[in-house]
């Protein structure tokens, strides 16, 4: 009878032993050693760049399908935030690129990557700028991971995850070219809807659309796009949306275009 058990027993640590490893050298997620530099904790400038090839296409993970939004202006999201940091530093994501825990970035289920973000934390009103270059996170109840020295000059790090707000950013070259309309397109369309925020929350968006509408006089609505909801104004001609569009900018709201109405 001992030496079945010692049979059994040795068989089991051989399997142990062959098992197959996970590619993170850690089970459980961890604080870094050492806190970030001076250098480390400067945000990057949001600039033009290219989609990547990677981590934009439709994926389902978990038993869910996610679509990535084709298009981030005017996106603005607010929910629980959380962080990523040891476990993951070194190791691939998902567009590609090495995840650095002290890089300014983050990971979002949708946005397309990459794409800059203004992160507040609602609990102490600091704010961040980081990069979208990576997916995640898969938990119902949060909306963005940030890495690891995101998290610490957001104030976060005792708590784990905090409520946050986030509002996709966009260099300056890109507003410049939203008010320029091709030829082609003029002569397809006629009509056009200026589209202000979108997110998830439609009661908030709902009472932003009837303040705009309140504002600036004109029909304002929310609309289903992608999954989120997006504040619309109009429609209008081609010539009203233009104006709009430059008193909207000029009152603050950077990240308005306008979205044509198709047949």
């Amino acid at each position: 009878m001992q030496r079945v058990f010692a049979i059994v027993l040795t068989l089991l640590l051989i399997g142990c032993s062959t098992a197959p490893k996970s590619r993170y050298s850690q089970t459980h997620d961890s604080i870094p050693s050492r806190l970030p530099t001076a250098a480390e904790l400067s945000e990057p400038t949001p600039k033009v760049e290219v989609p990547s090839r990677q981590g934009n296409r439709t994926y389902s993970l978990f038993g869910r399908t996610y679509s990535i939004l084709p298009d981030a202006r005017g996106f603005i999201d607010e929910g629980m935030a959380s962080w990523y940091g040891e476990k993951f530093h070194g190791h691939l994501t998902s567009n590609g690129e090495t995840y650095d825990m002290y890089a300014m970035s983050a990971a979002h289920k949708t946005l397309p990557l990459p794409t800059y973000v203004r992160v507040t934390n609602l609990a102490n009103q600091r704010s961040v700028v980081v990069r979208v270059n990576d997916r995640g996170p898969f938990h119902d109840n949060r909306i963005i991971d940030l890495s690891y020295v995101a998290a610490y000059k957001l104030g976060m790090l005792a708590t784990g995850t905090s409520r946050v707000r986030i509002e996709a950013l966009h260099p300056e070259a890109q507003n410049q070219q939203l008010a320029v309309t091709t030829p082609l397109e003029s002569d397809a369309v006629t009509q056009y809807f200026v589209q202000v925020v979108a997110g998830s929350d439609k009661t908030r968006l709902t009472q932003a659309a009837e303040k705009l509408a309140q504002t600036y006089q004109v029909p304002a609505t929310t609309q289903a796009k992608n999954g989120l909801h997006a504040v619309m104004l109009g429609p209008f001609a081609a010539a009203q949306t233009d104006q709009l569009v430059n008193q909207l900018r000029a009152d603050g709201y950077a990240d308005v275009f306008r979205v044509p109405v198709r047949p």
